[in-house]
C-alpha cells in the first residue's frame, strides 16, 4: 500500500523554520557579538555619561529611554540592511524562491528573527534596571513600559529597513536609505517640522503629520501612558511595510 504525499507544513511551521534559520545565523559569525557589545556599550555611555544619570540624582531610566530612538536610528538599519540586499547580491534569493515557502513566510520569518535579535540586545541592558533598583526606588511599571516602547520602536524601524533592503543589492545603500527613512519617520513630529506646516496648512493636516511621527507615540509610551493609538501605530506601520516588502519581492521575482 503506497503512502500518500507528506502533509503540507502550516504557515506557522514554515515561518518558524525561516525564523530559526535566520536567528541562529546571527550567532554564527562574530558580527553578532560586535553588534551586541556596541549597542550595550553605547546605551550605557549615553545613559550614564551623556544623560547624566548620577548628576540628576533620580532613580529612573528616563535618560536611557530618551536615547533609544537615536540608537535605533543607526543600529536598526544596520541590522536590517542585509536581510534582502545580501540575498539579492549573492543570488541566493532565487534559491529561496524555489523552496516550499511563500513570500509571506520568508518576509515574516526574517523580520521576526531580526526583531528577536534586537530584543536580545535590548534585554542585555537590563543590568541598568538592576543598578537603578539598587540605587533607589524607581517606578518599575514605567521602566517596563519603556522597554515595551523601545521594542515596538525597533520593530517599526526594522520593518522600514527590511523593506528598503529589498529594493537594492547593495547593503550600504540599504543602510543609508534605512537611516534616512527612519529619521523622517521619527522626527516628523518635531516642532521645527510642525512649524513649517503651520505656516500654510490647516490644523487637521498638522495633527496628521504629528500623528505620523514615531517619536510622538514613543514618548507617550515611555511615560507609562498606554493609549490604544500609541500601540496601534507601530503595529500598523510594521504590517504595512512587511506587506510592501512582500509585494516588492514578488514583483522583482516575476521580472
Amino acid at each position: 500500500m503506497s503512502e500518500g504525499p507528506p502533509p503540507t507544513p502550516s504557515a506557522f511551521a514554515r515561518t518558524a523554520s525561516v525564523f530559526r534559520r535566520e536567528f541562529v545565523a546571527y550567532f554564527s559569525t562574530p558580527l553578532a557579538a560586535v553588534f551586541l557589545v556596541m549597542f550595550v556599550s553605547m546605551a550605557a555611555l549615553l545613559t550614564f555619561q551623556v544623560g547624566g544619570l548620577y548628576v540628576r540624582g533620580q532613580a529612573d531610566l528616563r535618560s536611557f529611554f530618551q536615547w533609544q530612538p537615536w540608537l535605533g536610528l543607526f543600529f536598526m538599519p544596520a541590522l536590517g540592511m542585509r536581510l534582502w540586499a545580501d540575498e539579492r547580491r549573492s543570488g541566493s534569493i532565487e534559491l529561496l524562491m524555489t523552496l516550499p515557502l511563500t513570500t509571506r513566510d520568508m518576509v515574516l520569518g526574517k523580520f521576526l528573527a531580526a526583531w528577536a535579535f534586537a530584543c536580545v540586545s535590548l534585554a542585555l541592558t537590563i543590568p541598568l534596571w538592576i543598578t537603578i533598583s539598587w540605587l533607589g526606588t524607581p517606578d518599575h511599571g514605567v521602566i517596563f513600559a519603556g522597554y515595551i516602547a523601545s521594542a515596538l520602536l525597533f520593530a517599526t524601524m526594522l520593518s522600514v529597513s527590511a523593506c528598503l533592503s529589498a529594493c537594492t543589492r547593495n547593503a550600504v545603500v540599504a543602510f543609508v536609505l534605512g537611516v534616512a527613512a527612519c529619521f523622517i519617520l521619527l522626527f516628523t513630529g518635531l516642532p521645527v517640522v510642525l512649524d513649517f506646516f503651520a505656516q500654510w496648512a490647516p490644523k487637521a493636516v498638522i495633527e496628521a503629520v504629528a500623528a505620523m511621527s514615531a517619536m510622538v507615540h514613543f514618548n507617550a509610551l515611555i511615560r507609562g501612558v498606554f493609549d490604544l493609538r500609541d500601540l496601534l501605530y507601530p503595529v500598523s506601520v510594521v504590517i504595512a511595510f512587511l506587506w510592501i516588502n512582500a509585494r516588492l519581492l514578488d514583483w522583482r521575482g516575476s521580472r
